[in-house]
C-alpha cells in the first residue's frame, strides 16, 4: 500500500491455545474423536453453572436497565461493592474510582500494555500466560523481556534472576506476576511476593499482578493478593469472573489500582486507560449488576469448595500417574486448574514420532509438519500426540518460553475419563521418547 499500514508488534501476536483448534478442526473431519485439554474454559469442558447463579442472572436480566448503557468506568454500586472486599484485607486501600471494568481481562490486558511507552517494559514471567508476553511484545514491537520459573522449585520465580534483570535493563518499567500462575498452576509464597514488591521499590517501578484464579487456591497453600503486599508501590490488579464463577462468556474483567496517586506518571498512565474505556463508552452491563449478589450468595462459597477439592484431587491423580515417567518432570499444582510438565534434557529428538492408524490421519499431520520446517520440538510432540490419542494439549514452548513441554487442563467432570486421559499421555509420552 501508499503508506505502511501493518503495526511494528503485529508479528508478536500468536495464540496457540486457540491456533491448535484449526488443526483440531481438520482431525474432526476425518473421523478424529478430540479430547480438549488446550482450552481453559470449565463450562466447554462440562462443569455445570449452579441453579442458583442462573436464577440470580435470570432475574437480574428482567430489569431494562441490564440492557442499557452502564457508567463508563463500570456500575458504580459492584465497584463500591468490590472495593469494600479489597479493603477489608486490611491491605492497599482504594475506593471505586480506582476500579474499571472491561470486557474480559483479554480487554484489560491490551489496554494496560498499550497504552504503556513503546519504549517501557514490563518483565513478564517465562513460562506466562500467551496474552500477557503477545500484547507485551506486540506494544514495544519486539519479543518479551522475561524472568525464569524453576520448574526444580515448584514453579517458583527465581526473585534472585528477577532483580539482576531488572538491574540491568534500564527500559524495565514494571513487573507482571501471575498468582497463581498459568499455565504452570503455581502458588507463589507471601515471602516471594513481598520480594517482588521490593524489588519494585528499589527500581521505582509498579506491579501487575494477573489474579484471576485468586479465589481457586487449594491443597492448604496459603498466598496473599496484591493488595496485601504492595505496600506503597503502584500497582494494578487484574481480576475478573470468567473463572470463578465460572462464566467465560461474560467477558467480565475489573483492574484494581493500588497508589496511583504516589506517583504522577502512573496516576497520568492509569488515567489513559480509563480515557480509553469512556471512548469505547462502557463494557457490558448485566453480569457487572450481579457480581455482588453471586459473591454473597450463601451457596458460593460451598460451591468453589467442591470446585477446589475436585481440582485438588484431579491434580494429585495426575501427579502420581505422570511422576513415573522418566522422561517429563511434572510437579503438583496448588491452584488453578492446570498443570504443566516439561521434556528432560535429550528426551526430545527430530525424528520421533507416534504410530498414527488411519492413513489420511497420518498423512495430514506428517504434511502438516512438514510444511512447518521450524516447528519446536514439543510442538511436534503435541501434534503427534494429537493424531495418535485425540488428546489435545498445547506446547509449552507457546507460553514464551525455551523450555519444552505441554500443558493440559484439570476441569474434566468425570474424574475416571480425566484418568484415562492421563494414562493415555503418559503412554504417548513413553512410545514416543
Amino acid at each position: 500500500m501508499r503508506t505502511e499500514i501493518v503495526h511494528i508488534g503485529a508479528g508478536e501476536l500468536n495464540y496457540e491455545i486457540r491456533n491448535i483448534m484449526r488443526v483440531v478442526d481438520q482431525l474432526r473431519t476425518l473421523g478424529l474423536n478430540i479430547n480438549l485439554e488446550n482450552i481453559g474454559d470449565p463450562v466447554a469442558k462440562g462443569e455445570k453453572v449452579p441453579l442458583w447463579m442462573k436464577e440470580i442472572v435470570s432475574r437480574a436480566s428482567m430489569d431494562d436497565c441490564a440492557y442499557s448503557y452502564c457508567p463508563s468506568q463500570g456500575v458504580l454500586e459492584t465497584r463500591e461493592y468490590l472495593a469494600e472486599r479489597n479493603n477489608r484485607l486490611g491491605g492497599a486501600r482504594i475506593s471505586a474510582n480506582d476500579i474499571i471494568f472491561f470486557n474480559g481481562l483479554g480487554d484489560a490486558i491490551a489496554k494496560v500494555y498499550g497504552f504503556l511507552r513503546r519504549t517501557a517494559r514490563i518483565i513478564a514471567p517465562s513460562p506466562t500466560y500467551t496474552t500477557h508476553s503477545a500484547s507485551e511484545a506486540a506494544h514495544a514491537g519486539v519479543p518479551p523481556v522475561t524472568y525464569p520459573l524453576d520448574p526444580e522449585n515448584f514453579w517458583y520465580p527465581d526473585t534472585a534472576e528477577l532483580r539482576k534483570r531488572v538491574k540491568y535493563n534500564p527500559a524495565v518499567a514494571g513487573i507482571l506476576l501471575i498468582n497463581p500462575d498459568n499455565p504452570t498452576g503455581a502458588v507463589y509464597p507471601e515471602e516471594i511476593l513481598r520480594e517482588i514488591v521490593r524489588i519494585a521499590e528499589d527500581y521505582d517501578l509498579f506491579i501487575i499482578a494477573d489474579e484471576i484464579y485468586q479465589n481457586l487456591v487449594y491443597d492448604g497453600v496459603q498466598t496473599r493478593t496484591l493488595a496485601e503486599v504492595i505496600g506503597s508501590v503502584p500497582g494494578i490488579a487484574m481480576k475478573g469472573i470468567s473463572k470463578e464463577l465460572p462464566w467465560p462468556g461474560s467477558r467480565c474483567g475489573w483492574i484494581e489500582l493500588y497508589n496511583r496517586e504516589r506517583d504522577r506518571d502512573f496516576k497520568t498512565y492509569t488515567q489513559s486507560i480509563l480515557n480509553s474505556k469512556m471512548v469505547e463508552v462502557c463494557s457490558t452491563t448485566l453480569p457487572q449488576k450481579v457480581i455482588p449478589q453471586i459473591f454473597e450468595h450463601p451457596e458460593h462459597e460451598s460451591f468453589l469448595q467442591r470446585r477446589r477439592a475436585r481440582y485438588r484431587r484431579l491434580s494429585e491423580r495426575a501427579y502420581n500417574i505422570l511422576k513415573e515417567n522418566a522422561s517429563i518432570l511434572i510437579n503438583r499444582t496448588n491452584g488453578a486448574f492446570y498443570m504443566s510438565a516439561i521434556f528432560r534434557e535429550g528426551a526430545l529428538k527430530q525424528d520421533q514420532a507416534l504410530p498414527i492408524e488411519d492413513n489420511q490421519i497420518r498423512s495430514f499431520i506428517e504434511s502438516l509438519l512438514r510444511s512447518n520446517g521450524s516447528i519446536s520440538p514439543d510442538k511436534r510432540f503435541v501434534y503427534y500426540l494429537l493424531a495418535a490419542t485425540g488428546v489435545c494439549v498445547v506446547p509449552l514452548s507457546s507460553f514464551n518460553t525455551d523450555l519444552q513441554g505441554f500443558r493440559f487442563t484439570l476441569l474434566d467432570p468425570n474424574e475416571a475419563s480425566f484418568a484415562q486421559m492421563v494414562n493415555a499421555l503418559s503412554e504417548g509420552i513413553t512410545a514416543y521418547t
